[in-house]
């Protein structure tokens, strides 16, 4: 006969269920006060009211042409917040290295170069087309990375970490030969390398939505063998889970994750970093949890530096990269000094 454990209000299992709950509530608050900002918030600013007479059909024109024009740009911010965040939480998990973020594996880098080539060789144009051969790009180096990385003796992580860097710099100066013999491609290349989510439009959301849905289901259903392999891999085994499955699932689908949103908006960095750090200190090590916690966190983050890029240089605009870098290189040295204190 099964027994029904009770657990005191006081406990502290409890205490951990109510902080998450409280925490997931939050993150839910700022992602649509983050949403709401991204709409109100650009070269001109509109209030509350001139969005929910946008909504409701009774604006003037103007106004609502200004704010429908921030409807791509905040879904996608949403999207790409969302890929970039997860591919970094799983990236974490899977090379237990806190550094780990989606560049590690030569994702920008092979997306980069693919535009590159594209634009050099057939004229592509516009980001719907940067999108389609962005991703091949992005995807190719990511299992290519994978691929060496697996191969031969040793710990896999460092073996992953190498291949990353190789591949990334032999892919960046492809890039700059190609660059540098060909002016109109550095046009091209020079705004969507920074990392940018306006200029787009819902065919570009389109697009990365079927790459995107797939890596978050990987992920999503990877999260109870990602905490069994955090345990190492003679534990996983015992657990029942296969070690190279797993990491080979889990990078997958980060691959897939993060070659969606390179493709659609740029090589944004640090979102990939931060994210799981804040995360994983407000719901621990259960990557079950940090999967779904970095789909809310890590858009709030995107919509806020995109709106913070908007409204600092009225009415210029700051590339929403720019701003995730200032933001992203204080996580990194913080993850750094707590690496060390932990060595």
């Amino acid at each position: 006969m099964a027994t029904v454990t009770h657990v005191p209000p006081g406990s502290a299992s409890h205490r951990g269920t109510a902080r998450r709950v409280f925490a997931m509530v939050a993150g839910l608050a700022v992602l649509v006060l983050a949403v709401a900002a991204s709409v109100m918030f650009g070269s001109s600013t509109t209030s509350i009211g001139d969005v929910a007479d946008v909504l409701s059909g009774t604006a003037d024109a103007e106004i609502t042409t200004i704010v429908e024009s921030r409807y791509p740009r905040t879904a996608l911010g949403v999207l790409a917040g969302l890929c970039l965040a997860v591919a970094g939480t799983l990236m974490q998990g899977v090379t237990r290295n806190h550094l780990a973020e989606p560049g590690l594996l030569g994702i920008n880098a092979g997306a980069s170069a693919s535009i590159v080539t594209a634009t050099a060789f057939w004229g592509a144009t516009g980001s719907t087309a940067a999108m389609w051969w962005a991703l091949p790009g992005a995807l190719v180096a990511g299992v290519a990375v994978q691929v060496i990385g697996s191969s031969g003796a040793g710990r896999s992580q460092v073996r992953l970490v190498l291949a990353g860097a190789v591949l990334s710099a032999v892919l960046m100066a492809y890039i700059q030969a190609v660059t540098l013999t060909k002016p109109q491609v550095f046009d091209s290349y020079r705004y969507w390398v920074v990392g940018a989510l306006g200029g787009r439009d819902f065919d570009v959301l389109l697009s990365m939505l079927p790459f995107a849905g797939a890596g978050l289901l990987l992920a999503l259903l990877l999260g109870h063998s990602l905490n069994a392999l955090a345990l190492g891999d003679a534990t996983a085994a015992s657990l029942g889970a296969n070690p190279w499955a797993v990491r080979a699932g889990g990078l997958f689908a980060a691959t897939l994750l993060s070659a969606a949103a390179t493709a659609a908006v740029g090589p944004i960095a640090f979102v990939g970093l931060a994210v799981p750090h804040i995360v994983r200190a407000v719901v621990g090590a259960d990557f079950r949890r940090q999967i779904v916690f970095s789909a809310v966190a890590g858009p709030s983050l995107m919509l806020a530096a995109d709106v913070v890029g908007r409204v600092v240089m009225r009415p210029q605009e700051l590339m929403v990269g720019i701003v995730t870098a200032f933001v992203g290189a204080p996580a990194l040295l913080i993850a750094v000094r707590r690496m060390r204190g932990n060595a």
